[in-house]
């Protein structure tokens, strides 16, 4: 899947002025791109279009037009795209109530690392998670990782061919479970394609 270059970005000015739109079409394509496992824990599988929200939302924010400024931005960001082999996802563990938060952080550390992608008729594959930096210590985990399935060949054309997907944590402390629905797996099919909506 093509990396975003500054070319693909709109300027402050511009996104000023398409920005209410640009964000509904992005949030409508990211709900169907998350996965609910279980009460707590959420999956929003990255593509070239939630990217460059995230890159344009943040040239806003700390007002970056200078060229180094923006590229030092899509540098940071473009690895989250998909490869064409691979999903690319960002995990969030959410509790309502702060102390329950808190307790369940310490609770689930390294969660990360217990995420699992499977293909019916395959081993399901482990998360690579936090590339970029740890975001686990001894003491607690932290409440979004950024998470990396790789799939061989032989998983994609199975997914293609409609296999049921699940994905799952196996901490002994958070088991949970989901299986995608046919719409999730058509719009994430489209990741090992390299031709996800681009703006």
């Amino acid at each position: 899947m093509n990396k975003l270059v500054r070319s693909d970005l709109l300027s402050l000015e511009d996104y000023a002025q398409q920005r209410t739109d640009f964000r509904a079409r992005v949030m409508a394509h990211k709900k169907k791109r998350t996965v609910q496992l279980g009460d707590h824990l959420t999956l929003i599988f990255e593509d070239r279009m939630t990217i460059q929200y995230q890159i344009q939302e943040m040239l806003r924010i700390e007002r970056i037009f200078e060229p180094a400024g923006i590229q030092d931005e899509l540098d940071a960001y473009n690895p989250l795209i998909p490869d064409g082999g691979n999903l690319k996802a960002t995990l969030l563990i959410g509790y309502d109530d702060v102390d329950e938060r808190k307790r369940a952080l310490v609770r689930l550390r390294d969660i990360e690392h217990h995420m699992t992608l499977t293909v019916d008729g395959h081993e399901p594959a482990i998360a690579i998670a936090d590339e970029d930096m740890e975001r686990s210590n001894e003491e607690k985990t932290a409440a979004v990782h950024f998470l990396r399935f790789e799939l061989d060949s032989g998983m994609i054309a199975d997914w293609n061919a409609g296999a049921a997907v699940s994905l799952a944590s196996t901490l002994p402390e958070l088991r949970v479970q989901a299986t995608l629905t046919p719409e999730q797996r058509c719009m994430l099919a489209a990741d090992f394609l390299g031709d996800a909506p681009a703006q």
